[in-house]
């Protein structure tokens, strides 16, 4: 009885042991997630979670994002979940998004899954048209999204209309030309076309590249005010801080690139930006919002951080990850090239055996039409067989009334008739019968140079014959298989291997070792500048292509922006950062 009580308690004061929990849905580009999380915990704690069940290791691009009152918000490492100012109603829903932007995709974003999800955010941003992208480029980032979903194109298997049900393009791209789906679907497939060999993670990646030349990409805009009262716009990315007229989100005003502000402060409700040559004027702005202000505060703080992360030697891990990365990718390469040569050899044998098939046909049909000729020339051979043998008999029996008829002769003229009378006529049957004889004679003498005629002919169709089952014979025993001699595909380039020592990487590169690695730099930045050429030419003709196609009056305030900047030589926020340098830090006046 004690036993039972004691083991009650103990169950009892197990089940107040368990913590409480409650239920999270974590939202991704292209997944949902659900899990239970104890009351206590913090961001931190929610966030590692998710960034462990996704495999993500680069997790300083990412946070997790939800909405107070139609303004963004992303939660706190440091602070309770159940703290922020959340809805209490389960599952509590966190949106999975990149809050930061790498300057270079290329470079930063080493982990597949990385890139995959930057993938996704910027292409949904752009086809939301959160980011503007011009209608030959929006043509040209749907071509690798067809890459990256579908692989090489196959005229046998995307055939016309396969595009039908995707979403590529901006609406304001679609309503901009005078163009049905399929001519859209044309140009895009023309250009998919040419992507053949590239990987997904390689086609999303060249999708990065083209899309973070774009003027809006990265930027997070906020509305302002300047100490004037003069209504602008904020924008906050990798490279800096950036002032915009509410009606162009194109091209700033004036930018502060992070390497030369001194100190961004903010105090009830204003922001201020003290850049650090001292002669440039403070800049202040403030925002009616204070959870504004604190994301302001919180996107400057981790770019700033990011930008001079950047400009440092990489840390341990990165080096790690980017060494395991190249590794992973030089395997990749090597899988896809294995592939390839199989996939070669695999088409040259299945040519091999459509040509053996088709020999093979051939031969049949030959033996065939030799069989044929052959049972021709045995039908034939009977046939002059026949015939000879009649001839032969006729002519025997001729000679045998020529035989009987000189017989007939003689013995007419042993009884000959002693009267004149009588021996007239015993002449004249005398010569009757000569003459019958005689004719008898060249009937038999023909008739044996036709029987010796037809013995000849038979002769010819027996040695017909026998050149007939000679090529049969020939036929039967010749070859079915050529021999094949298989050319071993050659072995990919040596791939060069980096070996990782203790907690360090270790490299050592030798003069001829820089030499050939200055050799090989030089090389790769001259194709790219070439590519780049290609892709502008591609481009290019695109828009000359299309442009008869317009409808003017359809164009935004942003299309019409970007073709001036077009015209203007490309004025985007890159080269804007560039301004007070150029202009000898004159003061700034917004």
């Amino acid at each position: 009885m004690a036993g039972a009580i004691a083991s009650r308690m103990s169950f009892s004061s197990l089940k107040r042991k368990q913590p409480k929990t409650f239920t999270v849905r974590i939202v991704t580009m292209d997944a949902e997630m659900e899990f239970n999380c104890e009351m206590k915990w913090k961001g931190k704690d929610l966030f590692d979670l998710v960034c462990r069940t996704l495999g993500l290791r680069e997790t300083w691009f990412f946070g997790l994002q939800y909405t107070i009152k139609d303004t963004v918000a992303w939660l706190k490492m440091d602070k309770k979940v159940l703290d922020h100012d959340v809805s209490k109603e389960e599952p509590v829903t966190f949106h999975f998004l990149a809050k930061f932007y790498p300057e270079n995709a290329e470079e930063e974003l080493v982990q597949e899954i990385t890139q995959h999800l930057f993938f996704l955010q910027v292409k949904k941003q752009i086809l939301d048209e959160k980011i503007y992208c011009p209608p030959e480029a929006s043509v040209l980032l749907a071509s690798y999204a067809v890459q990256a979903k579908y692989g090489d194109y196959d005229p046998s298997v995307h055939k016309r209309g396969f595009l039908a049900q995707e979403e590529l393009l901006p609406k304001r791209v679609i309503n901009l030309y005078q163009m049905t789906p399929e001519m859209w679907e044309e140009r895009i497939t023309a250009w998919y076309a040419e992507h053949r060999g590239r990987a997904r993670d390689e086609a999303e990646m060249e999708y990065l590249k083209i899309a973070q030349d774009l003027e809006m990409y990265g930027v997070n805009y906020f509305a302002i005010r300047n100490k004037k009262g003069t209504e602008l716009l904020l924008g906050v990315d990798a490279l800096g801080l950036h002032i915009y007229d509410p009606e162009n989100r194109l091209t700033p005003k004036i930018s502060f690139p992070w390497n030369e502000i001194r100190n961004i402060s903010y105090s009830d409700k204003e922001f201020t930006i003290k850049p650090l040559d001292k002669k440039i004027d403070v800049f202040k702005f403030n925002s009616s919002k204070l959870r504004v202000n604190k994301l302001i505060l919180q996107l400057c703080i981790g770019n700033h951080d990011l930008f001079m992360r950047r400009r440092k030697a990489d840390s341990l891990e990165v080096q790690q990850m980017k060494a395991q990365a190249r590794e992973e990718k030089a395997r990749k390469q090597m899988e896809r090239q294995r592939l390839a040569r199989e996939k070669q050899m695999r088409e040259e044998a299945e040519r091999t055996r459509d040509e053996l098939e088709r020999r093979l046909l051939q031969m049949k049909e030959e033996a065939t039409m030799a069989n044929e000729a052959l049972m021709r020339s045995e039908e034939t051979a009977d046939l002059l067989a026949e015939k000879a043998q009649i001839t032969e008999e006729e002519a025997k029996l001729l000679a045998q009334k020529a035989a009987e008829a000189e017989q007939e002769m003689q013995r007419i003229k042993a009884t000959a008739i002693r009267t004149e009378e009588e021996k007239r006529l015993m002449e004249q049957k005398v010569l009757e019968a000569e003459v019958l004889a005689l004719k008898m004679a060249e009937e038999s003498e023909r008739r044996a140079k036709e029987a010796d005629q037809l013995k000849q002919d038979l002769q010819e169709a027996r040695e017909a014959e026998r050149r007939a089952k000679q090529k049969l014979l020939e036929i039967a025993t010749k070859p079915t298989y050529p021999p094949m001699n298989p050319i071993p595909a050659p072995l990919p380039p040596d791939i060069p291997s980096f070996n990782l020592v203790g907690d360090s990487l270790s490299f050592d590169f030798k003069d001829t070792d820089m030499k050939r690695l200055s050799m090989e730099i030089e090389k790769e930045k001259v194709e790219y500048m070439e590519k780049s050429k290609h892709l502008q030419e591609q481009l290019n003709e695109l828009k000359t292509e299309i442009e008869a196609l317009k409808l003017k009056e359809r164009e935004t305030a942003l299309d019409i922006l970007h073709n001036e900047n077009s015209d203007r030589g490309g004025s985007s926020k890159h080269n804007t950062i560039k301004k007070p340098q150029a202009q000898g830090r004159r003061p700034i006046c917004i």
